[in-house]
C-alpha cells in the first residue's frame, strides 16, 4: 500500500484508480449505515476519495491508512448532510434498527457529535469504532481487548443513551418552539 500511496502523492492515475478499488467496497459498506439512496452515495463516495486525493500528501503514516480515509470519508458525508438540510436523517446505529423508535429530530452532525461524547468512555469508543468508523464487533473486541458480545452490549448502551438524550432535547426544543 505503501507505493500505492506513494503513487497518489505524485498525482498518478493507475495508483489513484488502484486506492479507489481497493477502498470503495469498505467505504461503500460504511456509508451505506447513513443512506440507501444510490445517487447520494456516489456523490458522498466520490467527494470523499477527492477529497483523499487532494489530501493524502499529509497522511503521516501514523497509525492506520484505512482509518484515515474512513476519517476523510465521514467528513464528506457529514458535509454532504450538512448542506443538504432536507435531506439530515436520524443516523441509525445498529441493523437492528427496525426495533427502534426514531425521534423526530433534525440534529447536525456535530450537535450528535457533542452527544457521542458526552458517552461514558468506553461507550464512546465502541460507538464511535461501529457507528463511525464502520469497525465490526469483532474488530472493536480485538482493538478493545473485550468480548465481541461485551462491544455489543456497549453499542446497546450507548444507543439507549444518546436516544434518551436526543428525545430530552427534542422535548425541550418542542417546548421552545411553543
Amino acid at each position: 500500500m505503501t507505493a500505492v500511496i506513494s503513487g497518489c502523492c505524485q498525482n498518478d492515475r493507475h495508483s489513484q484508480e488502484r486506492l479507489y478499488r481497493h477502498f470503495f467496497p469498505i467505504m461503500e459498506r460504511m456509508v451505506r449505515k447513513y443512506t440507501t439512496d444510490n445517487d447520494q452515495l456516489i456523490d458522498i463516495l466520490n467527494n470523499g476519495f477527492l477529497r483523499v486525493f487532494k489530501k493524502i500528501d499529509t497522511f503521516q503514516h501514523k497509525g492506520s491508512f484505512e482509518g484515515w480515509v474512513r476519517r476523510l470519508i465521514f467528513h464528506s458525508l457529514s458535509d454532504y448532510f450538512r448542506t443538504k438540510k432536507s435531506d439530515i436523517r436520524f443516523m441509525l446505529f445498529e441493523e437492528n434498527h427496525d426495533q427502534i423508535e426514531k425521534p423526530n429530530t433534525q440534529m447536525y452532525y456535530d450537535d450528535l457529535m457533542t452527544l457521542v461524547q458526552q458517552l461514558p468512555e468506553k461507550h464512546m469508543r465502541v460507538f464511535h469504532l461501529y457507528a463511525i468508523e464502520g469497525y465490526i464487533h469483532r474488530e472493536i473486541g480485538q482493538q478493545l481487548d473485550i468480548s465481541e458480545n461485551t462491544s455489543k452490549w456497549y453499542l446497546s448502551e450507548a444507543r439507549k443513551i444518546l436516544q434518551k438524550k436526543i428525545t430530552q432535547q427534542d422535548t425541550q426544543h418542542d417546548r421552545y418552539a411553543q
